[in-house]
């Protein structure tokens, strides 16, 4: 049994005011992997104290000795990839290689992205020809609270701590407390990295206690959050009565509309990207809208493919899908299945209960519904989990009423021979994103939504953006 109790805060391991014992499960077995302590309200105020502390020297480094400490960091990250893993895989469940490529590399990914971002980006800048001794300034927004969720836990911390350690701000990371491990690894890391004490802190704890200390904490002036709209909801709520920033990265119900002049791949490409990491992503492809002409081929195909999907322990290698995290989302997961078979889908792949020949670990059937229409449960929700829901449409017009009808706007997909319709789409469909034809977007393009998605914008120059403040300046001195 692993034991990690120990915060990190001002620069040292630190134990909690008031020890109160959590168990990680891991989601395979069921059984307990490892026993954190969950903080409470002085544990964030300690962290927050020492955040501020330290938050005026930071600032005012020079960007490039910032930059060079993340450099040191991502040499760190990468020399302890193995551990990073398997701390990923025995936690929340994903495959031991999804979790050395994908959940591991995003991490990779995301810093080396920053780092090159950063390397050109002009923290003081003319404001233009015509007025030469203004300048524009971008300040770094000061302490922020950093919230991150169990599903892809090394792509969030990355996006929101290294994003922030750049642009000269100081925080303090929460992490999910379903997959604490790997941020604590992650401390580690950024221990022997050498950042400055206190620029950096960790306190374990769960959204009443210590997310909400943080949020709602008059000290801390920015929230970055990612997890579901009603802890997005609350959060804002909190954030409102000190006039903090908020970043929100909130829940997805994404449409992939398939035409039927799509390339033959599309529907075996949606299926399986509806699975990945056992369909715990909020960009999830979940919602499949294929043209009539095409739709009975497109179910029979999905039915197929999702049923071909392999389904096993986390800590096997391969490419299955592991478990979903926990008992209450598998058991989310499950009422949803059978509320989609009351509500008359047509059950095409999976369906309720564990795998054959599984009676432990939270494993979910990949599942396809088709005949849904959008406003069936299960086409309004998000699952998350490995279950698609298919529905007709007969024109362009169709499709984009059909794909918009949703809370949500993070990601949707267009699948289309036709490059002026594939544009048509992509300026109609109400979502942060749209991704055409199997083209994945490029590093460094911005991730976030609209609507019940959230606000704000991850990666990139517009991640390194979200937490720096805009001042403008008159009457500069270029040789002072």
């Amino acid at each position: 049994m692993i034991e990690k109790r120990a915060f990190y805060i001002g620069g040292e391991w630190v134990q909690p005011l008031s020890p109160r014992d959590h168990q990680v499960i891991n989601p395979s077995t069921e059984e307990p992997c490892a026993v954190i302590s969950l903080g409470a309200e002085g544990d964030a105020d300690r962290a927050v104290a020492a955040a501020k502390a330290a938050f005026p020297a930071w600032m005012a480094r020079d960007p490039a000795e910032r930059i060079a400490l993340v450099e040191t960091f991502l040499e760190i990250y990468t020399r302890r990839k193995d551990e990073m893993a398997e701390a990923i895989s025995m936690e929340m469940g994903a495959p031991i290689d999804l979790a050395s490529s994908a959940q591991w590399g995003a991490g990779y990914a995301h810093t080396k992205t920053f780092l090159r971002t950063a390397k050109d980006f002009q923290f003081i800048r003319p404001l233009g020809d015509h007025a030469p001794n203004d300048r524009i300034v971008y300040e770094a927004t000061g302490v922020c609270a950093l919230i991150t969720p169990w599903n892809w836990p090394m792509n969030q911390i990355t996006l929101k701590v290294i994003a922030a350690l750049i642009a000269g701000c100081t925080m303090v990371l929460k992490p999910s407390e379903e997959s604490p491990l790997n941020a604590l690894l992650f401390a580690e890391m950024i221990d022997e990295a050498g950042f400055p004490a206190g620029v950096f802190n960790l306190v374990n704890g769960d959204g009443p206690g210590v997310g909400a200390a943080l949020s709602g904490h008059e000290d801390v002036d920015m929230v970055s959050f990612t997890g579901s709209t009603r802890a997005g909801i609350a959060i804002s709520q909190n954030a409102a009565k000190t006039l903090k920033k908020v970043h929100l990265e909130l829940g997805g119900k994404g449409a992939n509309v398939i035409f039927a002049d799509a390339d033959e791949k599309a529907v075996k490409r949606g299926v399986l990207s509806m699975m990945n990491n056992s369909g715990q992503s909020c960009n999830a492809p979940s919602r499949m809208l294929v043209q009539r002409e095409r739709y009975e081929a497109a179910v029979e195909e999905a039915a197929a493919v999702a049923s071909a999907v392999t389904v096993g322990p986390a800590s096997e290698p391969g490419r299955h899908i592991g478990p979903v995290v926990n008992a209450s989302q598998f058991e989310k997961i499950q009422g949803l299945i059978e509320t989609g078979m009351k509500e008359g889908a047509r059950l095409v792949a999976g369906g309720p209960g564990r795998p054959e020949g599984m009676n432990r670990g939270y494993f979910v059937r990949p599942t396809v519904f088709a005949d849904a229409t959008n406003q069936m449960t299960i086409a309004r929700e998000e699952i998350f989990g490995p279950v698609l829901t298919i529905m007709p449409f007969d024109t362009e017009e169709e499709a984009i009423r059909i794909a918009n009808d949703t809370p949500y706007g993070l990601t949707n997909y267009v699948q289309t021979g036709d490059g002026a319709r594939a544009n048509r789409m992509a300026l109609q469909l109400r979502s942060g994103m749209v991704e055409m034809n199997g083209q994945p977007r490029g590093a460094g393009s911005p991730f976030g939504g609209m609507k019940a998605s959230g606000n704000g914008r991850e990666g990139g120059v517009w991640g390194l953006e979200d937490f720096l403040e805009v001042k403008a300046v008159s009457g500069w001195t270029e040789d002072a």
